[in-house]
């Protein structure tokens, strides 16, 4: 998904950490003994620069059918050059597992090119220009994604989208500036993959909840992963809204991370009255960390397949 197709620049590297430009342009540092990369310089830093940018071709085969270098995959959680052709990778899953395309959408896009900072400022000072570029980089992440979907040759079982747009509390920005500039090629990517027979799951971190009807209007299958520590409960968003829009993730890491038999069975039963009636798919609402132990894991499956099967049987 780079929006250019390059080899990592190395700026620096040795035991600890490594620091190299992508194909978005950005330089980021990865400590092997942290999670996450940190993003620490963007050529794009102007509206001028990003209006002048000219994207590789987005259906180019190398996407899809060559090894090489892509931020999303090698910057992380981990660190990897050179990685695997994306239709092998593919072809290795299929059919043991159901296996899901992916695609960024424009705000995800915005923040690993330019930064989260600039995103956010240039909403306010250049509104309509950087609302013309979103437009542009849309229209580049759907033909991504078709191209994506004639790779695979009918290997994808469905597609998550994906793209940050809130926070703990709320949006990160106006909600009608979403729905001007960003709803309608998540709409279009949505509309693609139906069209193509492929379930859609969305992801996106943070409370969401100002802008889930929008969507459900849009037909969206699935949300993922609604963070518990953002405010968001599934068990709520099922009374709410029945089975418009089913519900992936939920399940709150900070009490698995407890190690507390008691709680964590307490918490998990209660969401999986979610799965009344379908539209729940069991995850936890964010990354596994090192916190939770793998008897703590392996508990918590048990706890599902004992408790998550059809006819559901739960305790009040």
């Amino acid at each position: 998904m780079d929006p250019f197709i390059r080899t990592f620049e190395t700026i620096r590297e040795d035991e600890k950490e490594v620091v190299v430009k992508t194909g978005f342009l950005a330089t980021l540092r990865k400590r092997f003994d942290f999670p996450m990369p940190e993003f620490m310089s963007f050529d794009i830093d102007s509206i001028e620069k990003l209006q002048a940018l000219v994207f590789d071709d987005p259906a180019d085969p190398r996407r899809f059918f060559s090894a090489g270098d892509n931020q999303i995959a090698g910057v992380g959680d981990g660190f990897e050059r050179n990685s695997p052709a994306w239709i092998e990778t593919v072809k290795s899953l299929h059919p043991d597992f159901p296996v899901y395309g992916s695609i960024i959408e424009c705000s995800e896009c915005l923040t690993r090119l330019i930064g989260q900072e600039n995103s956010l400022f240039w909403m306010g000072m250049y509104t309509d220009e950087l609302g013309e570029q979103n437009n542009r980089i849309g229209q580049f992440y759907l033909d991504s994604m078709k191209a994506q979907i004639l790779a695979a040759k009918g290997l994808l079982d469905g597609m998550v989208i994906w793209g940050d747009v809130a926070f703990k509390q709320t949006m990160l920005f106006d909600p009608d500036y979403w729905r001007q500039y960003f709803k309608p090629w998540v709409k279009a990517m949505i509309d693609e993959c139906h069209d193509n027979s492929l379930p859609v799951i969305y992801h996106g971190c943070g409370n969401v909840e100002l802008i889930l009807e929008d969507f459900i209007e849009m037909g969206l299958d699935a949300y993922n992963p609604l963070e518990v520590k953002a405010g968001l409960d599934a068990v709520h968003l099922k009374e709410k809204y029945g089975n418009k829009l089913a519900y992936c993730g939920n399940n709150d890491i900070q009490v698995w991370e407890t190690g507390d038999k008691d709680l964590i069975k307490r918490d998990i039963l209660r969401k999986l009255q979610a799965a009344k009636g379908g539209g729940f798919i069991f995850q936890s609402d964010h990354s596994v960390s090192s916190a939770v132990s793998g008897k703590t894991y392996d508990y918590i499956v048990k706890l599902v397949r004992e408790y998550g099967k059809y006819p559901l049987n739960l305790p009040a």
